[in-house]
């Protein structure tokens, strides 16, 4: 079982790097805790970045089940995410004000994968990307900002699927939030009413519904976990704390999708 060092599990997992990674800057007990889970996520962020960037060239090639499958585990991680915040909810306000001076002002805002995942799902903002000024990552984030979101492509597959969409819609500026268009969502009506003659696309917009249903359920693990240790107190990033994460919770990443619900 001793086995040839080129095979080794921890050399193949890379774990000397990867276990010494955890630094805390205080004695305090629990810190560890804080920075493995911020660690743990921003691991999970590297992999839903890799599934999403292959998912979007998939569905620019019409490779629909292969995007499915991507999407899926996508809404798988973000299940795991979700679980991580059960664990941080452990820390007691007492215990974080123990440590938290330490790290002054370095927050979860400042997360370029957390952002790129954003961009790469369509909710885009310019003015976020000044949180990233000095680091290599901005221009990762402003090449993204300025490529079609998944959803975009999406859009752009149901043209070339012979739906309606309209000229406006399909040259818009994608490098801008994403705005409803009744063309799109005629569309999708369409698809909705009878699912069995345009399968693979329902299919499709279903998986895009989960991933959005896991992603909002984050969101809102995050928020519920943040007013649980800090309350009200402003985020350590400069945001104001609580009301900031309540605010993204009203982002809708799909909305054509969620939409037409009350439609049919």
């Amino acid at each position: 079982m001793s086995g040839s060092e080129k095979f080794s599990y921890g050399r193949y997992l890379q774990l000397d790097s990867l276990l010494s990674a955890q630094r805390p800057l205080t004695d305090k007990h629990d810190e560890m805790l804080f920075v493995v889970q911020h660690q743990t996520s921003e691991l999970w962020m590297k992999l839903i970045l890799h599934e999403l960037r292959a998912c979007i060239e998939a569905v620019k090639a019409d490779e629909l089940k292969s995007a499915m499958k991507m999407l899926a585990r996508v809404s798988r991680i973000f299940e795991q995410l979700n679980a991580c915040w059960d664990v941080l909810r452990t820390l007691t306000p007492d215990e974080y004000t123990a440590f938290r001076e330490a790290f002054g002002a370095a927050s979860g805002f400042q997360s370029w994968q957390y952002r790129e995942i954003e961009f790469l799902l369509g909710n885009k903002s310019t003015a976020s990307l000044s949180a990233h000024d000095g680091h290599p990552a901005r221009a990762v984030l402003e090449e993204a900002l300025l490529q079609p979101s998944l959803y975009d492509e999406a859009i752009q597959l149901l043209a070339r699927r012979g739906f309606d969409i309209s000229d406006a819609q399909l040259s818009r500026d994608v490098s801008q939030k994403y705005v409803v268009d009744a063309s799109t969502q005629a569309a999708w009506v369409q698809i909705y009413k009878d699912p069995k003659a345009y399968w693979d696309v329902f299919e499709l917009a279903e998986k895009l519904v989960d991933l959005e249903d896991y992603f909002r359920r984050w969101r809102f693990n995050h928020v519920t976990t943040v007013e649980r240790v800090i309350g009200f107190k402003r985020g350590s990033g400069g945001t104001s704390g609580v009301n900031y994460l309540r605010s993204m919770l009203d982002v809708v990443l799909f909305p054509e999708l969620w939409a037409l619900r009350t439609e049919l």
